[in-house]
């Protein structure tokens, strides 16, 4: 994973909940490419085809919070969207994006100081969020080196194929 990443944020406010972000009647795929197109459907059905590879969410708190499902970050990773900084997460929706590799970031964010549209940078490893249309940058909280391990493998999955290759490599 490339721990620096820019795009153009798209901005959301507190308790943005897994049913606004993939509505319970698409639970029925799994598969990424076909929750895309209802991704935050809830709040605006344009919005999955308006978010491009690369951009990057910006929100309130509590993102993810209500129900314990795992189509929500996988129809955000799904987007092609870089990360996602809000000043908090529901539990169950923080863990389930690091198992799938989905970038997060905490940071309490001064009120106004990202809108919409705006180009901004995180730097994942280090915890910082730079708006780049305004130059002004924000501390947020890095995750633990685990944590980043996750992310650079790709996920859960992909960490533990890559941890058990490298132990079976390694007894040979």
């Amino acid at each position: 994973m490339q721990n620096m990443r820019e795009g153009t944020a798209w901005l959301f406010g507190d308790n943005v909940d897994t049913d606004v972000i993939i509505p319970a009647k698409y639970l029925v795929a799994s598969n990424e490419v076909e929750l895309v197109a209802h991704c935050f459907e809830g709040l605006d059905p344009t919005l999955a085809s308006r978010i491009h590879p690369g951009d990057i969410i910006v929100a309130g708190r509590n993102f993810g919070c209500g129900s314990s499902r795992e189509h929500a970050p996988l129809a955000i990773k799904g987007l092609g969207v870089s990360g996602v900084v809000t000043a908090s997460y529901g539990q169950i929706f923080y863990r389930n994006a690091f198992n799938l590799g989905l970038p997060l970031l905490e940071a309490v964010l001064p009120p106004g100081s990202v809108r919409s549209g705006d180009c901004v940078a995180v730097d994942f490893s280090t915890g910082r969020v730079t708006n780049r249309t305004t130059s002004t940058s924000y501390q947020g909280r890095s995750f633990p080196p685990f944590m980043q391990q996750l992310l650079n493998a790709g996920g859960l999955m992909p960490y533990v194929l890559r941890t058990l290759r490298s132990r079976q490599e390694g007894a040979r």
